[in-house]
């Protein structure tokens, strides 16, 4: 049940808020709900039902695709105070590929109910300008998604990754397994493992038990 911040929350996180009717705004009420997921939790893919648009109350989620043979390519990763759109790719004509949403932490989520959703978009234009605005922001970061998967050395594709998520946690040793590295950024263990024992070799980083922890910043950032 959504608590008076919550419902405060929706109010500041929409920017067509203001553009609804009362009647408007009392349904997109009704039909949000605030929901937790568990670390790695599937949230969202092609055999489930589609949950409709995701406002990140707390934590992180990853956007990706997978291929026929399982191998999975992260789109891009939402935070706290975000809204995912893809989530609800059901009601979203240009949407014609399969998309998944997992949560990379423990999450709690306010989601919007995807069939009136739909419905909102057909009734209010600011609705509809919103949401394929939303989406277009987001297809700009795949494209720089794809961009360092097919023109960027795996070297400068780690640096950036490991310099981002410490920018974003704000610490220098990030608590993620090889593995967890790996399926965030679209490749296989094997080569996260490798390329991160050559940053360890070279003193730019510690590796621990689940865990990267950044040494030397400069370093990396000269790989970029």
């Amino acid at each position: 049940m959504l608590t008076s911040e919550d419902k405060t929350l929706i109010g500041s996180a929409f920017p067509f808020w203001e553009k609804l009717s009362h009647i408007e705004k009392e349904e997109f009420l009704h039909h949000a709900s605030l929901n937790t997921y568990a670390k790695n939790s599937p949230i969202h893919n092609a055999d489930l039902e589609c949950i409709g648009i995701l406002y990140v109350k707390k934590g992180s989620l990853r956007v990706y695709m997978m291929s026929e043979d399982g191998r999975e390519i992260t789109l891009y990763r939402i935070g706290s105070g975000e809204i995912c759109a893809l989530s609800a790719s059901c009601v979203l004509n240009s949407i014609t590929f399969d998309v998944y949403v997992d949560a990379v932490s423990d999450c709690e989520l306010i989601q919007i109910c995807s069939s009136y959703f739909s419905k909102l978009m057909e009734q209010n234009v600011y609705v509809e300008v919103f949401t394929y605005k939303l989406i277009a922001e987001h297809f700009s970061e795949v494209m720089w998604t794809m961009q360092q998967i097919l023109f960027m050395s795996f070297d400068r594709r780690l640096a950036i990754f490991l310099l981002d998520e410490s920018a974003s946690s704000k610490k220098s040793e990030l608590k993620m397994t090889h593995e967890e590295i790996a399926r965030l950024m679209g490749s296989a263990r094997e080569v996260v493992t490798r390329m991160l024992k050559y940053f360890s070799s070279e003193g730019w980083v510690e590796l621990g038990r689940g865990s990267v922890k950044i040494v030397d910043r400069s370093a990396l950032s000269g790989l970029i």
